[in-house]
C-alpha cells in the first residue's frame, strides 16, 4: 500500500478498534489461477502478546480454503469511514483556486500466513464469539442456543474455519492532514452538514487529526 508518512497510523490499539468496528474483510489470497478476493467477517482474538490473530469462517463450497498458497502470506483488508472531499469546502479555493477534489479514508491491511480448521469445536467457539460480538448491540441479542441443535450441527458441517495469526500490520488515515488549519474546519463543516453516519465519522476523524488554527 502506499503510504505517505503524513497519512500513515502506526498504534496498534487504533488498527485494532477500526478492525473491531468494521469486521467484514476482504480477504485476499494466492490460489493456482491468481489473485482471490473474498468477503469475510473476521473476528480479532488478542492475548496480549503480538499483533492478534483473526479468525472466521468460509462455506466449505468456497474453493479459497482448498486453493490458497500456505507459502504466501494472506492479506486482510479492512475498510473503515471514508468520504468524498469537494473542493468547495476549502477556504482557500476562494482565494486561489488551487484546491481539486479528494477521497478521505481509513483502511487496515493485515497479513499473516492463513490455516484452515475443521475442528468442530473451534468453529461452534468462533461462531459463538463472532455472534456475541455483533449481538451485543441489539436488545435482545441472538446466539446459537436460540436454534436447534440439529440445524446448527447441519450448518458447522457446511463451513470450515479460517485463522491468520497477524505478521504485520498497516494502517492508513487519509483526513485531510496534507490541507492548512482552516481548510480542515471546512470540510468538518461540509461533512457535518451532509447529516449522514460515514460522514459524521469521518468529520471525527478530520476533527481530531488536524491542527488548530493559528492566532
Amino acid at each position: 500500500m502506499y503510504q505517505p508518512r503524513q497519512f500513515e497510523e502506526t498504534r496498534v490499539e487504533v488498527m485494532h478498534d477500526l478492525i473491531r468496528a468494521h469486521p467484514l474483510a476482504t480477504l485476499v489470497t494466492l490460489s493456482p489461477s491468481g489473485i482471490e478476493a473474498n468477503h469475510v467477517p473476521l473476528h480479532l482474538r488478542v492475548d496480549g502478546s503480538g499483533s492478534g490473530t483473526l479468525v472466521g469462517h468460509v462455506a466449505r463450497a468456497n474453493p479459497v480454503w482448498r486453493d490458497f498458497d500456505p507459502a504466501v502470506e494472506a492479506l486482510a483488508v479492512f475498510q473503515g469511514p471514508e468520504a468524498y472531499v469537494t473542493p468547495s469546502w476549502y477556504p482557500t479555493k476562494a482565494e486561489t483556486g488551487k484546491a481539486v477534489p479528494t477521497w478521505n479514508y481509513a483502511v487496515v491491511h493485515a497479513h499473516g500466513p492463513m490455516r484452515v480448521i475443521e475442528d468442530r469445536d473451534w468453529l461452534r467457539a468462533q461462531i459463538d464469539e463472532l455472534t456475541a460480538g455483533q449481538e451485543s448491540a441489539f436488545p435482545v441479542p441472538w446466539s446459537t442456543a436460540d436454534a436447534p441443535g440439529g440445524f446448527i450441527d447441519a450448518l458447522l458441517r457446511a463451513i470450515v474455519g479460517i485463522e491468520i495469526p497477524i505478521a504485520r500490520l498497516a494502517g492508513k488515515w487519509k483526513v485531510s492532514q496534507n490541507q492548512p488549519a482552516r481548510n480542515h474546519h471546512g470540510v468538518v463543516a461540509g461533512l457535518s452538514a451532509l447529516g449522514t453516519a460515514d460522514a459524521a465519522e469521518m468529520a471525527g476523524l478530520v476533527a481530531a487529526r488536524g491542527e488548530p488554527e493559528a492566532g
